[in-house]
C-alpha cells in the first residue's frame, strides 16, 4: 500500500519569510544602534540602553558589537529569502538545491546567535545590571528565529539535528568567552584583577607634575567632574589626568552602585551626562582636553601636560 503523502502544514510555507522578517527588524534596530555608538550619540530607548552601548562589553575587536549583529541578521535575512527569489515554476530544481543548502545554515546561524544573546543577557543581569528594551528584543528575536527553523520544515532526523546543535552551542559560547577574554576585555585576567568593585578599571597613564598641579588647583577652585564608574569617557578622562593625578581629582561618583556613590548631589545638579564638569560656574559635558579644564579654572601652573589632548567632548547618557 502506497503511503500517503504528507500534508504541507501553514509553517513550512511561511517560516521563510517570517524568519526574514525578524531579520530584516533585528538588522535595523542594531544598524540604528550602530549608527549611535559610532556618532557618541544618546540612543531613544527607555532605560539602561546607554549605560550598555558604553560599556566595555559593547565593544568587540575595536568595533561596536552591534555592527556584528547587524551583519549577522543580514546574513539570516539572505538566507532566509533567497530561495523565495527563484521562480519555482521556471526552476524548481535551483529552489530547490537552495532550501536544502540554507537550512543547515539557518539553523547554525539562529543557534549561534541565540547562544551569544543569552550570554549577553546574563552580562545585563549580573553585571551591568540594568535594562535595555534592545538587548531584550533582540534576544527574544533570536528565540524566535531558532523555533522557526526547528518546525520552518521537516528534518530528515531530529535527533542528529538536536547533537550537531549542541555541538554549534558549545562552539558559539567558547568562541563568545574567547572573544571578551582577549587582553584588555571584561574577561581577561588582568582587567578584572585591576578593577574594584564599583570603582570601574585602573587608570593606567602615568602623572607628570603639571597634571597634578592641575589636579590640585581644580580640587582647591571647587571644581567638580560628575561621572560614573562603568562610562568609558569617565575614564578616558582620567586617563589624561594618569593615575597620580587622578586620585587629587575633584571626581563626583554619580552611579547608585558605584564606590563612594553621591547619587544625591548629581541628582541635585541635574546631572544627565557623564562625564559632566563644573568649572567656575560654567558647564563642561564630555571629556575635556587638560589645556580647556586649565583655562576654564584659571590654572596659572605648569602647562607641559604629559597627557596633552585627548578631548573628545564625548558622553555617557545617565540611564
Amino acid at each position: 500500500m502506497r503511503r500517503r503523502r504528507q500534508e504541507k502544514l501553514w509553517i513550512h510555507t511561511w517560516s521563510r519569510p517570517i524568519i526574514g522578517a525578524i531579520a530584516a527588524v533585528g538588522a535595523t534596530g542594531t544598524g540604528y544602534l550602530t549608527a549611535v555608538k559610532l556618532m557618541n550619540k544618546t540612543a531613544a530607548c527607555i532605560g539602561g540602553c546607554d549605560r550598555v552601548l558604553s560599556s566595555e562589553w559593547a565593544t568587540v575587536f575595536g568595533l561596536p558589537l552591534t555592527l556584528f549583529g547587524c551583519l549577522s541578521y543580514l546574513s539570516m535575512l539572505v538566507l532566509a529569502l533567497s530561495p523565495l527569489a527563484v521562480n519555482a515554476d521556471d526552476n524548481k530544481d535551483l529552489r530547490t538545491q537552495l532550501e536544502g543548502w540554507t537550512w543547515p545554515l539557518l539553523f547554525i546561524g539562529s543557534t549561534g546567535m541565540m547562544v551569544f544573546s543569552g550570554f549577553l543577557m546574563y552580562v545585563l543581569a549580573t553585571d551591568l545590571k540594568t535594562t535595555c528594551l534592545y538587548c531584550i528584543a533582540s534576544a527574544t528575536m533570536t528565540v524566535a528565529m531558532f523555533v522557526l527553523t526547528l518546525v520552518g520544515r521537516r528534518w530528515d532526523d531530529r535527533g542528529k539535528l538536536m547533537f550537531n546543535g549542541a555541538i554549534v552551542a558549545t562552539v558559539a559560547l567558547v568562541a563568545t568567552l574567547g572573544i571578551y577574554a582577549v587582553p584588555g576585555g571584561p574577561l581577561s585576567t588582568g582587567n578584572q584583577a585591576a578593577e574594584v568593585a564599583g570603582a570601574g578599571p585602573s587608570v593606567t597613564t602615568a602623572s607628570g607634575a603639571a597634571e597634578i598641579a592641575l589636579a590640585e588647583h581644580l580640587t582647591e577652585s571647587g571644581a567638580k567632574m560628575y561621572g560614573a564608574y562603568w562610562c568609558p569617557h569617565c575614564h578616558d578622562q582620567k586617563q589624561l589626568f594618569g593615575e597620580e593625578a587622578s586620585k587629587k581629582m575633584p571626581y563626583v561618583e554619580c552611579a547608585a552602585d558605584g564606590k563612594a556613590s553621591q547619587t544625591a548631589l548629581c541628582t541635585a545638579e541635574n546631572i544627565t551626562g557623564y562625564p559632566t564638569w563644573k568649572v567656575n560656574g560654567e558647564i563642561l559635558s564630555g571629556a575635556q582636553s587638560l589645556e580647556t579644564l586649565a583655562l576654564a579654572s584659571d590654572y596659572t601652573g605648569p602647562k607641559d601636560f604629559m597627557n596633552s589632548g585627548g578631548g573628545t567632548g564625548a558622553t555617557s547618557d545617565g540611564g
